[in-house]
């Protein structure tokens, strides 16, 4: 995999925490840390743009003629 170096600037607030993540055991450094939010950004993100979708279907797929009972209904018998 190719890497980039890449420089940042954090508070000393932020430096702080990352160093406690760092001296806490879980990472074995400032790097990994901060490529593991990015991780979980990314899964984040991708979570999010499919609820967007699944969203956007149910409001492209109309109004259903079924009331609030018939959809509990069917959702309790694994219909839906």
């Amino acid at each position: 995999m190719n890497t980039i170096r890449k420089t940042i600037t954090f508070t000393g607030q932020q430096n702080t925490w990352i160093k406690l993540k760092v001296k806490s055991g879980n990472y074995t450094n400032d790097s990994e840390y901060i490529r593991d939010l990015v991780r979980k950004d990314q899964v984040q993100n991708e979570k999010l743009l499919e609820l967007k979708m699944a969203i956007d279907e149910g409001f492209n797929s109309g109004v259903s003629d079924k009331s609030i009972l018939d959809l509990m209904n069917a959702v309790d018998n694994g219909e839906l």
